[in-house]
């Protein structure tokens, strides 16, 4: 089905969640620019809105996101009022124009605060955006659940759970810090169903430390046996000198090249047999999922939480690290948790580093989305010949074919995606500029 090219597999990508990726962000784009895009929308414009929770109950080994541990009340209480404070100073910018039609809360854990303290940051969300019954979706770390979370939930209409399940082997929970048997998620997934939320997605992994083939598949066993909505597989990613957590983690421990595409490759076929419909390159999704729909009528999209249905011109952050995107501008808020409350607590916006996204560019990300979730992209003949010359290889290798002037990624090179649209990519790749 897939082919080994481990020359391939071994050049670094980026994951493509945007284009520009934040690695060009730049800090001479910051809250002026962000303030003027938000001055630009339009009334109705659909927005979509994320929150950013950087705390977690305990630390994960393996984690690359931007979180922290949730040991001091007054550290979550003091993040919470900057928060709060920075959804009122953009709600005002605003007035009123765009329509919010999904929210999202992710981390880090948003069970990482009170669920009290999650119902008054979505009562506040509702009020003073023009937002009628949006979407909502949250992360949450299954060990931190409690029938509670379940009730708050449900009453406050939140519309789909992920939950961070990554694997079913207890060694391998032990050698990543993240222990949570398989008892304790078929609860955590029986309490949220008993409550009518049954749009639910896991978040697997693969390439962890002793993590074998057939840890993989019996997590798969486990998983398909449970149905959700939604798996996201994702591949470890080793890179202790940037995340320093990591380096707890055993590297003589994690699996080679060749295991790793057997563990993608064995989540691919198995995860297909079982009646999820691929999306993209590490998502899958139930054949009566909406993304699923999205899939079938190449509509999918990609954002910073992955793979979506979510066609929204607008993204907008709320939190330390947060990102928010427009067609000609990415911005991203001030990282660290006490200058972001700085910040915002004089009342300016916290976004101060970003890209302007200018029209070349954003014909660059519509093929690198294109490719990412459709499996095609539709050139302009002009980008034709510069395009073949760049991909020969890819296509010596059988991992692209042309379709006339659509470039088309084929099933058996489906892995090596990110590797094809990075030749798109204005700062990595070597097609003409378009």
């Amino acid at each position: 089905m897939w082919s080994y090219h481990p020359d391939l597999l071994a050049r670094p990508v980026p994951r493509y969640t945007s284009y520009p990726t934040a690695m060009e962000f730049a800090e001479d784009v910051g809250a002026d620019d962000y303030a003027q895009a938000l001055d630009a929308v339009e009334p109705a414009t659909p927005i979509s809105l994320y929150v950013h929770i950087p705390f977690c109950e305990s630390i994960c080994w393996y984690c690359g996101c931007n979180t922290g541990a949730a040991g001091r009340k007054q550290r979550l209480d003091d993040y919470l009022t900057a928060l709060r404070a920075e959804v009122a100073i953009v709600a005002k910018r605003l007035g009123g124009r765009g329509r919010i039609r999904r929210i999202a809360f992710g981390g880090g854990s948003p069970n990482a605060i009170a669920p009290v303290e999650l119902v008054r940051l979505l009562d506040l969300l509702l009020i003073v955006f023009d937002a009628h019954r949006p979407d909502v979706s949250i992360e949450l770390d299954p060990r931190g659940f409690s029938s509670e979370w379940a009730l708050v939930l449900a009453a406050a209409h939140v519309t789909r759970v992920s939950l961070g399940v990554q694997t079913f082997a207890p060694h391998v929970q032990q050698a990543i810090g993240r222990i949570q048997p398989l008892s304790h998620i078929e609860r955590v997934v029986a309490a949220l169903r008993l409550r009518g939320i049954d749009a639910i997605n896991f978040d697997l992994m693969f390439g962890l430390p002793g993590q074998e083939l057939a840890d993989l598949d019996a997590t798969l066993d486990e998983t398909i046996r449970l149905m959700p909505s939604r798996i996201a597989l994702f591949g470890y990613a080793h890179l202790p000198d940037m995340i320093p957590r990591q380096r707890r983690i055993d590297a003589a421990n994690l699996p080679d090249a060749r295991l790793r595409f057997d563990q993608a490759r064995l989540g691919y076929r198995r995860l297909k047999a079982a009646g999820y419909i691929p999306v993209g390159f590490d998502h899958f999704a139930r054949a009566d999922d909406p993304l699923a729909a999205a899939a079938r009528e190449g509509r999918v999209n990609r954002n910073f939480q992955g793979f979506t249905e979510d066609d929204a011109p607008i993204l907008i952050g709320f939190g330390a690290s947060a990102i928010s995107k427009f067609p000609n501008l990415i911005v991203q808020n001030e990282k660290k948790s006490g200058p972001y409350r700085d910040l915002v607590g004089e009342g300016r916006l916290a976004a101060v580093r970003g890209v302007h996204v200018d029209a070349r560019e954003q014909r660059r990300a519509v093929h690198i989305r294109d490719l990412l979730c459709n499996g095609r992209a539709h050139l302009d003949a002009a980008e034709i010949p510069s395009a073949q010359d760049a991909l020969s290889d890819f296509e010596q290798k059988g991992v692209i074919e042309w379709d006339g002037e659509a470039l088309v990624i084929r099933d058996c090179g489906l892995l090596y995606a990110r590797h094809v649209a990075a030749c798109f990519d204005g700062t990595r790749g070597n097609i003409a500029a378009v």
